[in-house]
């Protein structure tokens, strides 16, 4: 996730989500303090997924910028606003799955 990461992305983290869920294998949460910066953190992630050729299968929300979920099959990364993140919690909701370390996804700033 260094690409949400170099947009400064806020609460970055993992869940591993394999055991709880049939949807994907990892969720990824992340908050923007903007619809801009929300907006620039969706189009890195989405560009630098598919400079590693991994499928794109969809993107929703992008239009409210409140709650986009970027579907990369495996792996689905949740990008809130601030407010959206406090208010529904994923983390809390999909308790029953563990956090991923994920500080060799985040480069070093």
């Amino acid at each position: 996730m260094q690409a949400a990461d170099s947009k400064n992305a806020q609460e970055i983290l993992a869940l591993d989500v394999r055991e709880v869920s049939l949807l994907a294998d990892y969720f990824v949460i992340c908050a923007g303090r903007n619809d801009r910066q929300i907006q620039a953190i969706v189009n890195s992630v989405v560009e630098e997924e598919q400079k590693a050729q991994v499928e794109v299968k969809s993107v929703e929300g992008k239009d409210s910028a409140k709650w986009i979920l970027i579907d990369l099959g495996e792996v689905i990364v949740h990008v809130f606003n601030e407010e959206e993140r406090d208010f529904y919690q994923l983390e809390k909701l999909w308790a029953d799955a563990p956090f991923v370390d994920i500080s060799t996804w985040i480069g070093e700033k």
